[in-house]
């Protein structure tokens, strides 16, 4: 695909289950710099726009389950609006995309732009080595995609908010984000609800979730 993954040595079924042998990472150091990483994004989504979805007829496009988020958004939304901590600017957002969450999940496919996405581009599934190569882990979201969500996701789930600008001005064409946002936020308002009220987990979930909703 041109970017650096962790290499297979094995990969093989057997009664037991699949043994996946992967190359050791572990002294390589968690995430990588945002900049450098939506560059390397940028490349892998021009390589190929109008290639993947013929190369890989079986990837998985974006809305497929929308029905189904939006009902879960719908069930966990009452809980995470009791919260204290939310800014009242990122709690009328929630409320707003009751009822309204499928639509936004379709419309994380872009305006048609399809190309290979990650899926899952936030920067615990990045490694930096000792001498600065980076590699991306957990392929399994893999699918067909405008780009633009992968930056999306990578911005709200990854991404201080006063490094929004320079990651932003790092990818070619994010005239498609405010599009994309609203789908990167609920997933974001999903993570939340797994902290604790008011802790640092939390605190950077809410940073995050504020600066996308300004940019809504």
């Amino acid at each position: 695909m041109g970017v650096r993954v962790p290499d297979c040595y094995e990969a093989s079924e057997g009664p037991e289950g699949t043994l996946l042998v992967l190359e050791d990472l572990s002294e390589w150091s968690p995430g990588a710099d945002p900049v450098e990483v939506v560059g390397v994004y940028a490349d892998l989504h021009a390589r190929f726009v109008g290639v993947a979805e013929h190369r890989w007829p079986w990837l998985r496009r974006a809305g497929v389950g929308a029905e189904l988020v939006g009902e879960l958004y719908d069930r966990t939304w009452p809980a995470i609006s009791g919260r204290h901590d939310l800014s009242p600017r990122v709690r009328r957002f929630g409320s707003e995309m009751v009822g309204h969450v499928a639509g936004a999940e379709r419309t994380r496919g872009g305006d048609g732009r399809l190309t290979l996405v990650h899926g899952d581009a936030s920067g615990r599934n990045q490694r930096t080595s000792p001498t600065g190569e980076i590699v991306f882990l957990d392929w399994e979201d893999v699918g067909l995609s405008d780009g633009i969500a992968d930056i999306a996701w990578f911005l709200v789930s990854s991404v201080a908010p006063e490094r929004w600008r320079e990651v932003i001005d790092a990818y070619p064409d994010t005239s498609g984000l405010r599009a994309v946002l609203p789908a990167a936020m609920v997933q974001g308002l999903f993570s939340l609800s797994g902290t604790e009220d008011g802790s640092k987990d939390a605190h950077g979930w809410l940073q995050r979730l504020e600066a996308a909703a300004s940019r809504l």
